[in-house]
């Protein structure tokens, strides 16, 4: 079945024109850096991230899912499961920002009208390009330009943060303006307007959802998925054949299943969770062809790929019974929220005789752990100053024992900044309420009760035991560490 979904994806492609870049086009945009890598040692890495995808969506994590998931389920099959792995914050801007600089989101300083990423800060993408590898980025960006006048380069983007090329969209699909950015230009600047749009019988903020703005001659939602597909498959095959020499790594940022929901029409009516069900199956065929691309260039079995979520989905109570999909599975909250269902993420990682197949890990991780693992891969050591809150996962992917936990502690920043912690067993709020969007604003606690919200992960996976008040030395001990956390540059060790 998954086949035959990829197959009519790229057939929509097709059909509608949407297209590639030349080989010749492509190999000038290319970036040749150092030369003298390992030949055939170092793996290519692919890094998919969903956007807005629960824990509970994927079938390896939800046998109940109604959402069929054949490519990720083979992902988890043939590699390693990740059943307590985390984004660093639970919305999408700040845990992109984790992601590609082994930070939280708490250090960014960002410019409010600028980029994220500062420009003398090390990204996975620049870790890896100045390590021979030919880098590129397809998708939703969502981290900043400088923009002064679409005419001109659009500064701060991917193409100056470690990628040799990009081609993508500045932000979520439902937030304007919408248009598309080759390498570090506007393919067509967004000079027309559209209106905004909603669907019935969900939430404002739920289907086809897009807000009113700016929109490039030419722009149709719905082409972006099946477009993003086209270009990773076409970077796959431009650079596969000769990865054993100049390995590659590819970023691709799904701008799915987030808003708005657009499924094509082969993927409409494949679930049983409605339009986003049926997004869910589209995502899962985007990871079908690009592992198909992989096997017809005789790349797989050198190619390590990661499946994730960048946070949690947009799924109400309501939704649930709808449809008994349980987006999150047993978890509490959704987007938003620093509860888990706001940033416990499905994690699936393959690489082909060094992780053990249809292995599965308890092990905490974050994506911000992304940058000290490739440091890893390639034998390197990290500036003083990059990844700070990065920690080396290597020996769990590989299934190597350890004496203990990888990570001290991991924090994790809700929708309106509430940081949470999380040590061993123990995940402390410090405060009421989710901090994000499945509760309201303020909670008032009542008199002489709790402060904040203390759960035992082991026994109460669904935090809806709150031992605030009986584990006063627990509440302390957190506190410190995520108050020493903030008041410090890095929570990892020095190295």
């Amino acid at each position: 079945m998954h086949q035959r979904l990829t197959c009519d994806l790229l057939h929509f492609c097709r059909t509608h024109r949407i297209v590639i870049c030349s080989v010749a086009v492509i190999s000038a945009m290319l970036l040749v850096t150092t030369a003298d890598a390992a030949e055939g040692s170092r793996p290519n890495i692919i890094f998919i991230m969903a956007d807005d995808m629960g824990y509970g969506d994927p079938g390896c994590y939800n046998s109940n899912s109604k959402a069929p998931t054949p490519s990720i389920d083979r992902l988890a099959a043939e590699g390693m499961r990740f059943t307590d792995a985390h984004a660093p914050a639970s919305v999408c801007v700040p845990t992109r920002f984790g992601l590609m600089t082994g930070r939280y989101p708490m250090r960014s300083n960002r410019n409010p009208r600028g980029p994220w990423i500062q420009p003398n800060r090390l990204t996975v993408g620049k870790l890896l390009q100045q390590n021979g590898y030919r880098t590129a980025c397809v998708g939703k960006w969502h981290l900043g330009f400088e923009i002064s006048d679409y005419a001109d380069p659009l500064k701060g983007g991917p193409v100056d943060r470690g990628f040799d090329q990009y081609f993508g969209i500045p932000a979520s699909l439902d937030i304007p303006p919408y248009y598309y950015i080759a390498n570090d230009r506007a393919v067509a600047a967004p000079t027309e307007t559209i209106g905004a749009n909603y669907s019935e019988g969900v939430t404002r903020i739920q289907g086809a959802f897009w807000r009113e703005g700016g929109i490039a001659p030419g722009f149709k939602h719905v082409d972006v998925l099946p477009k993003f597909t086209e270009k990773s498959v076409a970077f796959i095959n431009e650079l596969a054949p000769a990865s054993s020499e100049e390995p590659f790594f590819l970023y691709v940022a799904l701008p799915a299943p987030h808003t708005p929901w657009l499924p094509i029409d082969p993927f409409v009516g494949k679930s049983r969770a409605g339009d986003y069900g049926d997004f869910v199956v589209q995502v899962d065929a985007t990871v079908g062809a690009i592992l198909e691309a992989l096997e017809q260039n005789n790349a797989a079995d050198n190619t390590l790929i990661f499946f994730t979520s960048d946070n949690g989905p947009v799924w109400y109570a309501a939704d649930e019974q709808r449809y008994d999909h349980e987006c999150v599975g047993p978890l509490r909250g959704m987007k938003g929220d620093a509860w888990e269902g706001g940033h416990r993420m499905p994690f699936v990682a393959r690489w082909p005789g060094q992780i053990p197949s249809g292995s599965i890990s308890d092990e905490v991780i974050c994506h911000t752990d992304m940058l000290a693992t490739f440091a890893a891969i390639l034998d390197e050591k990290l500036p003083a100053d990059a990844g700070g809150d990065s920690y080396n996962i290597l020996p769990a992917l590989l299934g190597q024992p350890q004496g203990g936990p990888i990570r001290e502690a991991t924090i994790h920043q809700s929708s309106r900044k509430v940081l949470a912690i999380r040590q061993g067993d123990w995940k402390l709020i410090p405060a009421l309420g989710s901090g994000g969007f499945s509760e309201p604003r303020t909670v008032d606690p009542k008199p002489n009760g709790p402060q904040g919200q203390l759960y035992n992960m082991r026994q109460d996976l669904g935090e809806t035991n709150n031992v605030w008040s009986e584990h006063p030395d627990i509440v302390k001990r957190l506190t410190d560490l995520l108050k020493k956390y903030q008041r410090e540059d890095r929570s990892v060790v020095a190295r």
